[in-house]
């Protein structure tokens, strides 16, 4: 019975196995040299249009902040008015429009009472004795917080009810 080794090669298969000319070497180094060069000019394309693309990312951000600070200064100007209730609510309507900006650049402000304790979108500041509540409810929002989980530009600082004993 013929084995692998005593079975002979058919000659088809000695020829597909010959070296490659020169010429071909010679085109296949010539487009590894072009796709290093490639790879190469596209790296540093990227390292000049990333500062680009930053710096018009945060004029995009301070210019939607312009119509607040110009708020800001129109209640500065009617500061002097006989109705304290117009700064306030002047103040107010800037804090609107500060909160609408940073919810348009995906910061949703988070300041809920009443819902369950997640650690993801809330800090912990105190921890109260409160009736007729679930323990780890929110109870109290200290600070607001902006953004969503695992988007966060800060949780909100909470106090939540302690277990009932």
């Amino acid at each position: 019975m013929p084995t692998a080794h005593t079975i002979p090669r058919a000659p088809e298969a000695e020829e597909t196995e010959q070296a490659p000319r020169p010429s071909e070497i010679e085109e296949l180094e010539d487009r590894w040299r072009r796709a290093l060069a490639d790879l190469d000019n596209l790296r540093k394309r990227y390292a000049r249009e990333l500062p680009r693309e930053r710096e018009a990312e945060r004029a995009k951000v301070a210019a939607a902040f312009l119509p607040v600070v110009d708020n800001l200064e129109l209640a500065l100007a009617h500061a002097g008015a006989d109705d304290p209730g117009s700064i306030v609510s002047g103040v107010r309507a800037v804090r609107d429009q500060a909160v609408e900006v940073l919810r348009s650049l995906g910061y949703p402000r988070h300041d809920e009472t009443g819902v369950p304790f997640h650690p993801e979108q809330h800090e912990v500041v105190s921890v109260v004795d409160v009736p007729d509540t679930t323990a780890g409810t929110v109870v109290q929002v200290v600070r607001p917080g902006y953004g969503e989980p695992g988007h966060q530009l800060r949780p909100a600082a909470v106090a939540v009810s302690r277990k009932q004993e």
